[in-house]
């Protein structure tokens, strides 16, 4: 290898360009009367900062018309003071720009703007996504908070535009952020916020102090928030499913939900709290004493699956602040955590009613029933395990209404000859056959209702659970067997393209379900149709539940495959036992020889007629005298 040396010319050339860089130095060397005049403007520059230093505390201005540069005399200062007025635009020169101040524990890391004095981010430290990430509700300017307010020299001003003064301090455990949006040291208006540790909810309050001759009582004084949902669910549209504004009005009597899709809004009076709830995390604003109106609005922002969409709805709340001599004096909360009713029913003001337990009897057994149990079960059992426990412990509790359905579904079937040959002897007198065929149901102790009622007993049970699973925050990233996350769709195979309803992927958990309800519907609508009677001028029965065996299944494959594994587990455990229930009553318990001959026994006793059943009677037949008379006079 050539070794590179420098030669002659190389040297020549480095000469000659160090030469013309002297020579443009000495050419370019400031004058005696330029270096005096840099001086005399450092001199000036030097006492227009005192200056500044001077009135800093006097009043605020923004960092443009702070400026020392244009700061030059009193005078000066004198004009600009009286242009920006009493009130000013941002807090300090020191604080008007985007720095952060640090709220954290052991389950929440805060950070909180100068600019509007409110979070930038808030990350929930002991959770992550479908994707592993850290869950955060505020990040990358996807909410606001700001107080609007008129003054008395005729300016708008919204505190999210203007820059708070930090001071974080610490009373024992806790700390303590003031931002303060200063007048003077003696005028201003302060957001306090108050972080206990390993606490979910915020001490928050607002105030002002010597503003009453500067903010304009006349002019509402509105609280704005505004919230997009961050997405943290592999489905979105599931996920958007549980997302909904929630709040508390009427003096804490009555929970509300603004509409689950679309567009809606409301304005409620006496608001308690409000939760921008995102299916298993929250955003609550909480007042100590209610909101006398509030203007609340959400928007789905998650229109397309197939879109890689960041956020989920957009929620908006609007409340107007009552002023107290001129003053303000809030005394609020904020929680930013987990949509979990185990935490949220220890801060005792009715939180956990935001999760959609189901309305009525049904939140009602969810509450009080499965909550309960299935918070046992799962103390000492992994997830999946406690599911299939819990399904086995309600299906036993209610064998016994399935017994009864089972009993009357054999009663009917024994007497449907009977039945068919009454239809046929009293085909051209319909209140005749109405009226014998309800004497034998009534010897023969059966009724066609008996077998509906033990499906309305089964009705809450069944739509409680359907409520249920998918809201249990237990069930977050809890796996079982092939299914990663119960709370969300297990996935055994990806589609290369899109089904409509059906989505992208297969989940195993629904068709193991829908399986299992098929064999189930295909024992029970056997047996209903070989009970009901055959009618002339009816629709064959049998057909139509034949198309309901395989409607279901199908209904089921579709509609769950993007809902909750834990909610299809449920199903499919739950026709699989119902199905070993059903083959014990058939084979080992009831016996249709022996029904039969109890059925005729009961005919052969005297049925002595209830009070219903008398009026039932004789209102038949009054209906038909009526008849007989109008065919008479039709004669």
């Amino acid at each position: 290898m050539e070794e590179k040396k420098l030669d002659l010319n190389s040297i020549i050339g480095f000469i000659l360009i160090a030469g013309i860089l002297v020579y443009m130095l000495y050419q370019n060397r400031p004058t005696p009367e330029e270096v005096e005049a840099q001086e005399k403007a450092k001199q000036e520059q030097v006492e227009a900062d005192k200056k500044a230093d001077e009135i800093k505390d006097e009043f605020v201005a923004t960092p443009a018309e702070f400026s020392a540069a244009s700061v030059t005399d009193s005078v000066q200062l004198a004009t600009l003071k009286n242009r920006i007025g009493a009130f000013a635009y941002s807090a300090s020169l020191a604080s008007a720009q985007d720095e952060f101040t640090i709220l954290e524990n052991d389950v929440l890391y805060i950070k909180v703007n100068n600019k509007g004095g409110y979070f930038s981010e808030v990350k929930l430290k002991q959770f992550v996504n479908y994707d592993s990430v850290p869950i955060y509700l505020i990040k990358d300017h996807n909410a606001i908070f700001n107080i609007n307010f008129g003054t008395t020299d005729g300016r708008t001003l919204n505190t999210k535009d203007l820059y708070f003064q930090p001071s974080l301090t610490k009373s024992g455990d806790n700390q303590i952020l003031s931002m303060k949006l200063k007048v003077s040291e003696t005028q201003y208006l302060e957001y306090r916020y108050e972080l206990k540790p390993n606490d979910y909810m915020l001490g928050f309050s607002v105030k002002t102090q010597g503003l009453n001759t500067i903010i304009n009582s006349s002019q509402d004084v509105r609280l704005d928030w505004k919230l997009k949902g961050l997405r943290h669910s592999k489905s979105i549209t599931y996920e958007n499913r549980y997302t909904r504004l929630t709040y508390q009005h009427e003096n804490g009597e009555k929970i509300s939900k603004l509409s689950q899709a679309g567009e809606d809004e409301e304005v409620e009076q006496d608001v308690s709290w409000l939760s921008y709830r995102q299916h298993f995390f929250s955003s609550i604003l909480l007042s100590d004493k209610p909101f006398k109106t509030a203007s609340l609005k959400t928007t789905n922002l998650a229109i397309d699956e197939e879109i890689d969409t960041v956020f989920t709805k957009s929620f908006a709340a609007s409340i107007p602040l009552q002023l107290n001599g001129g003053e303000l004096n809030e005394s609020l909360s904020m929680y930013y955590g987990p949509t979990d009713g185990k935490i949220l029913k220890q801060y005792d003001v009715g939180l956990e009613e935001s999760i959609p337990y189901g309305w009525g009897l049904f939140g009602w057994i969810n509450k009080h029933l499965f909550i309960p149990l299935f918070g046992f079960l799962s103390g000492f059992l992994p997830y999946g395990m406690a599911i299939i426990v819990m399904t086995i412990l309600v299906r036993l509790v209610l064998s016994p209404v399935l017994y009864k359905s089972y009993l009357s579904q054999a009663k009917m079937k024994i007497l449907k000859p009977e039945i068919t040959e009454l239809s046929k002897k009293y085909k051209d007198n319909p209140m005749k056959k109405q009226k014998e065929t309800m004497a034998l149901y009534s010897k023969a102790g059966a009724s066609p209702m008996s077998g509906c009622l033990p499906a309305l007993v089964q009705l809450p049970v069944f739509y409680a659970l359907f409520m249920f699973f998918p809201t249990a925050f237990e069930l977050r990233q809890k796996s079982f067997l092939w299914a990663e996350d119960l709370s969300s769709y297990d996935t055994i195979a990806e589609l290369p393209f899109r089904i409509p309803i059906y989505g992208d992927h297969v989940s195993l958990f629904p068709i193991l379900a829908s399986i299992a309800i098929f064999f189930y519907m295909k024992m029970t609508t056997g047996q209903q149709a070989a009970s009901q009677p055959t009618q002339e001028g009816m629709p064959d029965m049998g057909k139509m539940m034949k198309y309901m065996i395989y409607f279901s299944p199908i209904m089921m494959l579709f509609f769950f495959n993007n809902y909750a594994s834990g909610l299809s587990l449920y199903y499919f455990i739950s026709n699989l036992i119902t199905i070993g229930i059903m083959l014990v009553i058939k084979n080992y318990i009831l016996d249709e020889d022996k029904i039969h001959a109890q059925i005729q026994v009961n005919k052969q006793k005297p049925k002595k007629q209830g009070k219903f059943q008398r009026k039932m009677a004789e209102m038949m037949e009054k209906a038909e005298e009526q008849k007989k008379q109008q065919q008479k006079r039709k004669k």
